[in-house]
């Protein structure tokens, strides 16, 4: 990692509070340190930025539409509440003339066909997988603004988790924190229904431990956010167990 990707990241950091801010400064240090993004100019003298030897803001922007568009189009229909999700983070993670573009790029978008595992391609190069795992959870937020997550988006965000390199417990656990059945409070622990009562209780220590929103608290609003939606999630599951099996 080069001085200037670092730089960049800080300041996108300190500039934005959020995750995607020190992420798209990153990009940007590296562009300006080790040549990160190629442009070249066209006949017009406009900049051309290709994506093939890097990234840039405008492309990160682009891909994570383009799942977001894919997720919302699954079910066969794109909910207005969808629709404001999906605005409403888009806001909080960029710059309002920034965020504005992208949200108006968002209708041309909506009425293509993307190839979703070129864009998980392009974005897995970039991001940790707890950075994954958060996009996974956003995606999650999305197909849950209209009140239901049809099977047909759970699929489509398998599927992307897939491409994400995500194992099958992370998602599952991701998963089952979007119902309330007992059945799924198990698997939010990654447990099954057949675990003993210590069991059940030091997998919730553990999973407690691992996702408290205190371990977070440097990091952007956003993830903050994200972090506290899951672990009170698991603080559901847990009780939701414990009155089933009368645990104290």
């Amino acid at each position: 990692m080069s001085k200037a990707s670092i730089i960049g990241a800080i300041l996108g950091f300190v500039v934005t509070r959020s995750f995607f801010g020190a992420f798209i400064g990153y990009l940007i240090g590296s562009a300006l340190g080790s040549s990160f993004i190629s442009a070249s100019t066209t006949s017009s003298g406009t900049r051309n930025n290709s994506f093939s030897s890097g990234g840039s803001q405008n492309d990160f922007a682009r891909a994570l539409l383009i799942l977001s568009a894919s997720v919302m189009k699954a079910d066969g229909s794109v909910k207005k509440s969808e629709l404001e999700y999906v605005k409403q983070f888009f806001n909080r993670q960029f710059p309002p003339s920034y965020a504005k573009q992208y949200i108006l790029r968002f209708r041309d978008i909506l009425k293509k066909e993307y190839n979703v595992y070129n864009e998980c391609a392009q974005l897995i190069r970039f991001l940790s997988v707890d950075q994954r795992l958060f996009l996974i959870q956003y995606l999650f937020g999305i197909a849950q603004a209209d009140g239901h997550v049809s099977e047909a988006e759970v699929k489509l965000i398998e599927q992307i988790a897939s491409y994400f390199r995500i194992s099958t417990l992370e998602f599952q656990q991701l998963k089952s924190m979007f119902y309330k059945d007992a059945s799924n409070a198990y698997k939010v622990l990654g447990l099954n229904s057949n675990a003993t009562d210590e069991e059940v209780k030091k997998a919730y220590r553990k999973m407690a431990i691992k996702h408290h929103p205190d371990k977070y608290a440097q990091m952007g609003e956003e993830h903050q956010k994200a972090a506290k939606e899951k672990f009170q999630k698991l603080q559901d599951a847990y009780e939701t167990i414990k009155k089933e099996r009368g645990i104290k």
